[in-house]
């Protein structure tokens, strides 16, 4: 896999470089609320347009309809872009048309241009080759270069990811190296013990990590909504809590596949309930109650772990050498709910493992509770790309950028 060293080292100036970044960002209205992943590809887009690269980013934002939609423009990206890189970034308000052709036209050597958001274009995520081909050739007959730095869509098989590449001379980006470099470790010679922590709301998101996991750590903690369906898989009464049913047979079978396997398999012994969901708007007090997994009232819904599991969870990431993170422990959003959160953070920042935070979620809970990025190992730009990775699975993006 070519990199942006070989790309500078046989020069780039004057070439139109197409970037594929992940500019995925959370947005309130037109805020920014976490420009996390316009951070983390920055260096890259900096290092081309200073060697005198014109320098062509792309990306996609939310799950537009294959049609433009203002709400999910990549407007205030660009201009946040641009002040994280100091210099001016130009906007083509379309992603293949004249505003594109016009803009990346306009760049002189050195200079930034982002395009409108590549799902506005139903091209970019069409499951027909042909379509997808089609669109991919519009993209590269704007550029003569391709640098592929969105690792949080090199998972799916997009025009832009996995099509684009093919057609143009290509590199893997600094932030997709950085990252693929991280997972290796997590993956290839991992330094023991080596724990992973798993949340968010479902089991099933996570089966497959579990799955390929149980034969690498040497302790999987659990949290957040997934918790009940392992709980519920121990013949506990969960409640109104958030539960997949028809997955407690797979969490059993696994359950006892880690026992056989000697992984130790570390879920809350306590949680915090309450009759409904909380009001993340307001944040309006939720008034939790305290009380043991094993006794969660029929009218009463998990939404974080309770202390006692803090503490645990804290002693089980003590002594761990590598720790992968992926999903918070509870409803973070809220204030009565970001214990759980706060406590896994917490452990991660005063243990000496090499700690990796695996985006999504957990990145974005990370960042609201106030914690200094640089006091973990690493923090993913790609959830769902890290989950595929860690399950063993082909990354069709990764694969479009091998020579």
């Amino acid at each position: 896999m070519k990199t942006i060293d070989d790309l500078l080292a046989d020069g780039v100036s004057g070439k139109r470089v197409f970037v594929r970044a992940d500019l995925n960002v959370p947005l309130d209205g037109t805020t920014i609320t976490d420009d996390g992943r316009i951070r983390a590809v920055a260096p890259t887009i900096a290092r081309l347009a200073e060697a005198g690269a014109r320098v062509i980013v792309a990306s996609h934002l939310g799950r537009p309809k294959g049609a433009p939609d203002p709400a999910f423009s990549l407007a205030p990206a660009a201009e946040r872009l641009g002040d994280v890189l100091g210099r001016p970034v130009a906007f083509a308000a379309d992603t293949v048309g004249d505003a594109a052709k016009s803009v990346t036209a306009a760049l002189a050597d050195g200079e930034v241009a982002v395009l409108e958001n590549l799902r506005f274009n139903p091209g970019e995520t069409s499951k027909d080759d042909a379509e997808r081909g089609a669109f991919a050739d519009e993209l590269a007959a704007l550029a003569d270069v391709y640098v592929g730095d969105g690792f949080g869509a090199v998972h799916r098989k997009h025009a832009s990811v996995f099509d684009l590449p093919a057609r143009l001379p290509h590199a893997a980006g600094d932030l997709i190296a950085t990252e693929v470099g991280v997972l290796k470790k997590l993956t290839e010679d991992v330094a023991r013990p080596y724990a992973v922590v798993l949340g968010g709301a479902k089991v099933s998101d996570k089966l497959g990590v579990i799955d390929n996991l149980l034969g690498k750590a040497d302790r999987i903690l659990i949290g957040g909504g997934m918790a009940y369906t392992f709980l519920k898989a121990q013949g506990h009464e969960v409640g109104i809590s958030l539960l997949q049913e028809d997955q407690v047979p797979v969490v059993q079978e696994y359950l006892k596949r880690a026992e056989a396997q000697g992984v130790e398999f570390v879920l809350p012994v306590d949680v915090l309930v309450a009759p409904e969901f909380p009001d993340l708007k307001t944040k309006a007090p939720a008034n939790p109650t305290t009380v043991a997994a094993d006794a969660i009232p029929a009218d009463q819904e998990g939404l974080d772990i309770g202390p006692e599991t803090r503490k645990l969870y804290a002693e089980k990431l003590a002594d761990a050498a590598t720790v992968f993170w992926n999903g918070p422990m509870g409803v973070f959003e809220h204030p009565d709910y970001a214990e759980g959160t706060r406590a896994v953070a917490r452990a991660l920042v005063d243990s000496p493992a090499f700690s990796v935070v695996g985006g999504g979620d957990s990145a974005a809970a990370v960042r609201t509770l106030g914690f200094d990025e640089n006091a973990f190992g690493h923090i993913s730009t790609g959830g769902g790309a890290s989950l595929e990775y860690l399950e063993g699975k082909t990354l069709p993006g990764l694969a479009a950028l091998e020579d």
